[in-house]
């Protein structure tokens, strides 16, 4: 005779055996495959492919109206469904995910401005711009036809078979063509593009490492940017320049900053230099970019130098390479465009 026991617990098993192993209310929320949408998540499809349709395009472009669908839908569409988050990183143009252009809102690299010009900016677009264009207008009358140059390349000529299907020669005097100089008009009038800032601290290589940070603070005050720190390429022993050594740093200007630091150098730091004739009009690698030192006496004639002039020491304030990068294709104009903005030449004039 089965114990009460033993009944029980082979009636519990039976009926767990018989019981379904989802529970009616998992059943009701649950949807497969072969089970059949609600109305109301297809209300926004449409029963047709747009290839197949052969109704009246226009007629129901006139009559297409979402503001009126908006309102009349009594549901409230799901907000994640038309969220969009830039992605962090940018992985390549083949990627479905590409993040937005900066100068949208929602992107991550947006920057909201500028709300004001520099002053200088303000002068070049108001005043030295169309000043620039008069000074190097070439009138061409109507019919005119410019005379038809030659060839920049020179061919191989000679009876050697080894000219033929040859390429032709280099210029004279380098192995780089120069640029072309094409006539000034309001699509291409000069002016500046970028301006980088170099300092070698040669005795950052001789003693410790103090030369390179008081180096670094100076052009990160002046310039209002981070310092991008070189170091030696190869061995010198008569220079005590060792390999992998930090031994310079570079900053590159562009935009607001740029002309920032252009209207304090012409303004404030430039007229303070006494008998100082300017910027030697030799200077330039004749693309339209002109160079020029300046010492560490004159770095420390820098406004934020001189309001915090204890927090440097005078011995350490390194000199200054400025490289003026502009979008004229030779030095003539760029050297106008200079003189126009304030920094004086002097000297022989090679173009």
């Amino acid at each position: 005779m089965a114990t009460p026991t033993f009944s029980s617990r082979l009636a519990r098993t039976w009926r767990s055996l018989n019981k379904s192993t989802i529970c009616n209310r998992c059943q009701q929320t649950r949807r497969t495959a072969a089970t059949q949408a609600a109305v109301a998540d297809q209300q926004d499809l449409e029963d047709m492919s747009s290839i197949s349709h052969t109704g009246d395009w226009d007629s129901q472009a006139r009559d297409f109206d979402p503001l009126k669908a908006s309102r009349g839908r009594k549901r409230q569409l799901p907000h994640s469904r038309y969220q969009f988050r830039s992605p962090k990183y940018d992985r390549g143009p083949m990627h479905p995910h590409q993040p937005l252009p900066p100068s949208d809102p929602a992107s991550r690299e947006f920057v909201p401005g500028p709300f004001s010009s520099p002053r200088v900016e303000q002068a070049y677009h108001s005043i030295i711009a169309s000043d620039f264009m008069t000074m190097c207008y070439q009138h061409t009358p109507p019919g005119f036809r410019p005379l038809e140059k030659g060839a920049r390349l020179r061919p191989w000529i000679g009876d050697s078979p080894y000219f033929a299907n040859r390429p032709l020669r280099g210029p004279r005097g380098g192995d780089v063509l120069r640029l072309l100089r094409k006539p000034i008009t309001f699509r291409n009038i000069p002016m500046v593009e970028r301006v980088t800032v170099h300092s070698y601290v040669k005795d950052a290589l001789r003693g410790g490492s103090q030369h390179l940070h008081v180096a670094g603070m100076v052009l990160q005050a002046i310039t209002n940017h981070r310092v991008q720190i070189h170091r030696a390429r190869t061995n010198e022993a008569a220079w005590n320049v060792i390999k992998g050594k930090p031994c310079s740093m570079t900053v590159d200007l562009k935009g607001e900053d740029m002309y920032h630091f252009l209207g304090k150098l012409i303004d404030v730091v430039l007229p303070r230099i006494k008998d100082w004739n300017g910027v030697r009009a030799t200077t330039g690698d004749n693309s339209g970019n002109l160079s020029f030192g300046l010492n560490p006496e004159v770095v420390s004639g820098f406004p934020e130098i001189e309001v915090n002039y204890d927090a440097y020491p005078g011995k350490m304030i390194p000199g200054l390479y400025i490289t003026i990068h502009t979008t004229a294709s030779c030095d003539k104009d760029a050297r106008l465009l200079l003189q126009q903005l304030g920094v004086p030449f002097y000297g022989k004039i090679v173009d």
